[in-house]
């Protein structure tokens, strides 16, 4: 790819839209929340259904004496009805295998239904009840509250809210056949026409909300990607999973939030100039283990993005902390690809900075299990080669301290002007500890005395943390990825590398013990693929 900086259209390709109509469609999260008010206005109309119905037969009748206002078998059964349809309406809003948008046009059948019963009521069930001419209905109501709650299309708004204002007219006909005295037609209308009035008012606020879909849709377009999903959120942004408009492939997008990019413009200018070359830094690495950088760039308010492939698994922090401390063998072959990646970055000059479990993937690839990808170099430092000359860029200032406390080396927290590949080791260190024994490798105290501890305290050894003998090779490697003075460690990850090859059994886990774990512990990641067409 080119290491020049991108910058997205300012004008981008058309959005996907309903090719039917040609309505540009609205983001799958905004119609998600569609449905859920879908949910929650089905059970409200069917609660407020069954409240009333049980007040007119059940409590006034019995409590106070009072005739039910609606009498008759007839008036019953359209009350039980709707209350029926409106569960049935939640029931599919909430369980179906239907499509959303599909879910989320239910809200226009609520309006029509609620609007149904009302004209049943108040018409040609019992004759038409005269209320006084250009006073809003219950029908009215009915049609604004359902709009502006569950707003659609406003095609679709325009035709459900105008069918619901019929009912009424249509249910003084159908009084007038079943013998009820009615008004005349030219009062009927009368008293129907403001039903349609606002059955066209209660387009705008549909309008307005496809209007805002269409701005969403707008502002999530990052370069030929189009934001989906928001799969996480940080202090400096946030990570989405996008979908290219011309090829079929999602990705994942980091986001970094314009205004954490510094307080001056000054100062966000630079560091989107350091985004850029660690962004370039990053798209050389070609190790399989590392995180695959597709595109970068600068989105229309300032913010600056990554774009990166999107892997299917856990990251080790959570998983360990689910499943608990993991096989010394498995772990040899988890810190193997680890060293793979790192060890890369290191002999092209790079510091990752911020080596630690949730930055380590374990994903699906293919056909194969327990495959290690390295995140999130968004923190790397570059070193020329000649020490003398060395000019370190990082994506922090000089007052911060750069990466995670439970696995920063001492030269790190002292800050030493010397931080190089060493720091990476360190934190390898306390990755392979955590890996082992499910804890890290100081625990006591707040966040100070972790840092202080990394400074000053001899750590213990695996095995006795663990309380269990562990490879004595594996047990001395991890000590000496952890002593204080970087001139003590392993020079960087390719001698790890080499180091972990002479542990005995670190050959013993294969892809087919990796595929059975996940068969058994994470089924939903480990299905078999579809079959192609």
């Amino acid at each position: 790819m080119s290491h020049e900086r991108i910058a997205p259209r300012l004008t981008p390709p058309p959005s996907r839209a309903d090719t039917s109509r040609g309505t540009p469609l609205l983001p799958d999260d905004v119609v998600a929340e569609q449905v859920r008010r879908v949910i929650l206005l089905a059970a409200v109309s069917a609660f407020m259904w069954a409240f009333g119905t049980t007040m007119d037969y059940l409590v006034l009748p019995g409590v106070l004496g009072v005739q039910p206002p609606h009498e008759g078998d007839e008036a019953l059964a359209v009350q039980l009805t709707i209350i029926v349809v409106q569960l049935a309406i939640l029931l599919m809003a909430k369980y179906s295998g239907w499509p959303l948008r599909r879910k989320a046009d239910a809200g226009l059948w609520i309006m029509m239904v609620n609007a149904f019963g009302t004209a049943a009521l108040e018409t040609w069930l019992v004759g038409p009840q005269m209320t006084a001419i250009g006073l809003p209905s219950w029908t009215t109501i009915n049609i604004l509250a359902c709009a502006m709650i569950l707003p659609n299309s406003p095609r679709k708004t325009l035709i459900a809210s105008t069918v619901a204002a019929a009912l009424w007219p249509i249910g003084i006909w159908i009084a007038y056949l079943r013998g009820f005295e009615v008004p005349g037609l030219g009062q009927t209308l009368t008293l129907a026409i403001p039903n349609f009035l606002w059955a066209g008012v209660a387009t705008l606020p549909a309008a307005m909300f496809h209007r805002m879909g269409k701005q969403i849709n707008e502002a999530r377009q990052l370069g030929s990607y189009e934001l989906v999903e928001q799969l996480g959120a940080g202090g400096m942004g946030a990570v989405w999973r996008a979908r290219h408009r011309f090829l079929a492939r999602d990705a994942a997008v980091k986001i970094v939030r314009h205004e954490a990019l510094g307080d001056t413009e000054s100062t966000a200018q630079a560091q989107l100039r350091r985004f850029e070359r660690e962004a370039q830094a990053t798209a050389l690495l070609q190790s399989q283990h590392s995180v695959r950088l597709f595109d970068f760039g600068t989105a229309q308010d300032g913010s600056f993005y990554y774009v990166m492939e999107l892997l299917d698994g856990r990251d080790l922090e959570s998983l360990v902390r689910e499943f608990g401390p993991l096989p010394p063998e498995r772990v040899v072959y988890l810190l193997k690809q680890l060293c793979h990646s790192l060890a890369e970055a290191h002999a092209r000059g790079m510091v990752h900075r911020d080596v630690k479990p949730a930055n380590i993937f374990l994903c699906r690839m293919g056909l194969e299990f327990d495959f290690v990808k390295v995140l999130d170099f968004g923190l790397v430092q570059t070193r020329r080669a000649d020490p003398s000359t060395a000019i370190t860029e990082t994506l922090a200032t000089a007052q911060q301290l750069i990466g995670t406390p439970a696995y920063m080396a001492p030269e790190v927290i002292l800050g030493r002007d010397d931080v190089d590949r060493r720091a990476d080791v360190y934190a390898i260190g306390c990755v392979a500890f955590y890996l082992l024994t499910g804890t890290r490798v100081f625990t006591d105290g707040n966040q100070m005395q972790v840092l202080v501890d990394h400074v000053h305290t001899e750590p213990v050894s695996p095995s006795a943390r663990l309380g269990r003998a562990l490879p004595r090779e594996l047990d001395a490697l991890v000590l000496a990825c952890l002593r204080k003075q970087p001139k003590d460690r392993p020079a960087d990850a390719a001698v790890i590398l080499a180091l972990l090859r002479d542990v005995p059994g670190g050959g013993a886990w294969l892809n087919d013990h990796a595929r059975a774990w996940w068969q058994a512990r994470l089924p939903d990641l480990s299905a078999p693929f579809a079959v192609a067409g």
